[in-house]
């Protein structure tokens, strides 16, 4: 079972719902697929068994025998190549690696080379493996690290897969939740955690994945984004109170399922409820 777990922005409680839910289950394998600000580690404090660097493959042009013919240049939709003085360019911190300019070259200028953009670093933490992903400052993309974090992960029912998605709606949270079995979004209770959490609802309409909201930072007061989902008949797995002493812990980087019943009920009662809801997918689809 894979738990993709995203939200429209940061700092909603996405990687607070992503570790608890990892820390209640039996055993669980939890990703952390922020790689421009991977946190999760902060909170699960692994021993690092091993890391792997992530490389991907860059254009390597030989000058002699380019011919200025701007045929890769033409074709190049990420501004990464350039002619300026009779001299070719290539920008690698913009290249996306699709390895185009070296089909389309008549002269065979263009060879590739590795670079390296990030790493992986593979830990334990008492039942828990965890993953975390890390993208070097300034690289164009994390999707060849989310790739990678994601690959041949062995799961069950038993032993989920929690998925800390990145931030927002774009191509690297696609990838992140492209092989995942069911989605928790992650809102807060304003009009903007509305436009945050319509943002992502969006986007797993568009994959069709099945999905619910868990709604955080809860008062007594109206909560829009409760409104949406009830307009939307969005099913709401659980509310998130606004608790000094949850946030207490959370800053401090510890696991509230740990150290809290109620939270661990709390937490145990979400996993539980995202099992029924991806047993039923499975068996209805099925």
């Amino acid at each position: 079972m894979k738990i993709a777990v995203l939200s429209g922005k940061g700092g909603t409680g996405k990687t607070l719902v992503s570790v608890n839910l990892a820390s209640v289950a039996r055993s669980a394998t939890y990703i952390d697929c922020d790689v421009e600000e991977p946190n999760g580690h902060l909170f699960f404090k692994p021993t690092i068994l091993s890391e792997e660097n992530v490389f991907v493959k860059i254009p390597k042009l030989d000058p002699s025998l380019c011919t200025g013919c701007r045929k890769c240049i033409d074709f190049c939709k990420f501004n990464a190549l350039a002619y300026v003085n009779n001299k070719p360019l290539v920008f690698d911190e913009v290249c996306h690696s699709c390895g185009g300019c070296v089909l389309v070259c008549p002269e065979q200028a263009f060879s590739e080379t590795d670079k390296l953009i990030g790493k992986v670093k593979i830990g334990k933490s008492k039942k828990v493996d965890v993953y975390t992903g890390i993208l070097n400052i300034g690289e164009a993309t994390g999707i060849p690290i989310i790739n990678n974090l994601l690959a041949n992960k062995e799961t069950t029912i038993e032993k989920p897969v929690v998925i800390d998605c990145p931030p927002g709606s774009a191509c690297i949270v696609m990838e992140s939740i492209k092989d995942a079995d069911y989605c928790v979004l992650v809102a807060e209770p304003t009009l903007f955690g509305v436009h945050n959490l319509n943002m992502v609802y969006e986007l797993v309409t568009l994959f069709k994945k099945p999905f619910g909201v868990v709604l955080n930072k809860c008062l007594d007061d109206e909560n829009p984004s409760k409104l949406f989902c009830l307009e939307k008949n969005i099913k709401i797995l659980a509310e998130i109170p606004f608790d000094p002493e949850l946030g207490k812990l959370n800053s401090e980087a510890k696991i509230v399922a740990e150290k809290s019943n109620k939270y661990h009920d709390l937490f145990s009662s979400l996993l539980n409820t995202i099992t029924k809801e991806v047993l039923y997918e499975t068996t209805t689809n099925s």
